[in-house]
């Protein structure tokens, strides 16, 4: 299997930025860290190994992203403005310099997003935020709703990130076209935040599959055997 770490001074971010690629061709799937993961994580606990088949068969590429939780959501040392608009340029960094690559690389228009825990968050907040670049949205027990990161606060720029906000009154006809899995389990602590993000998607007539696994936790183990049967759908 193809590996390939790569960094570069990102221009939104005012710093390096660093990811891994597993690969040689196929559909791009950008893979997202849990909470203030950093993007040898998904190699670590063995999510890349769980998928090596679809990597070998060219049936994918998988960019593992670095994240930067801690200096957004999680960074409690600055005002949650501050917080939300750091977030917002890790946004602009996926959109104006890791997709261009991305598609560059492969030749797929479009992308897989897809994120374990925080990860589901950004998989889908990416995804929903534009539609037009996303096929597949694959979210392993994700959480999405950020105001609980925000001490109280509140405003346009939160509502634009938080997609239980913001998705009810969204319009955009590509939406409809994403193919979306939202996977949870009986013991996950973000169940709850699935049942409600599918009951907002049900609501607008998105097609979608809540698949909610029995005798599992919010950990490894579950992520690792529902990412490969979410890619097996491609």
């Amino acid at each position: 299997m193809k590996e390939e770490y790569k960094k570069w001074y990102s221009p939104n971010l005012n710093g390096d930025f660093e990811l891994l690629a597993f690969g040689h061709s196929g559909h791009p799937v950008l893979l997202f860290p849990t909470s203030m993961g950093r993007y040898f994580e998904n190699k670590d606990f063995k999510m890349i190994e769980s998928i090596q088949w679809f990597i070998d068969e060219g049936k994918i590429k998988v960019y593992c992203v670095d994240s930067i939780d801690k200096q957004s959501w999680y960074n409690k040392g600055i005002h949650p403005a501050d917080r939300v608009k750091n977030h917002i340029w890790y946004d602009k960094l996926l959109l104006e310099e890791v997709v261009p690559m991305v598609r560059h690389e492969t030749g797929h228009s479009r992308i897989i997003t897809a994120g374990c825990s925080f990860g589901g968050y950004h998989a889908a907040n990416f995804a929903f935020r534009h539609p037009w670049l996303v096929s597949h949205l694959f979210s392993l027990s994700g959480a999405f709703d950020m105001r609980s990161q925000l001490d109280g606060f509140y405003s346009d720029d939160v509502y634009f990130n938080n997609p239980v906000d913001y998705l009810p009154n969204d319009s955009n006809p590509e939406l409809w076209n994403m193919k979306i899995i939202l996977g949870t389990s009986d013991r996950d602590i973000c169940k709850g935040e699935n049942e409600r993000l599918s009951q907002i998607l049900r609501n607008k007539g998105i097609d979608h599959w809540l698949d909610i696994r029995q005798n599992a936790d919010h950990d490894w183990p579950i992520w690792r055997k529902m990412l490969p049967e979410y890619l097996s759908k491609v």
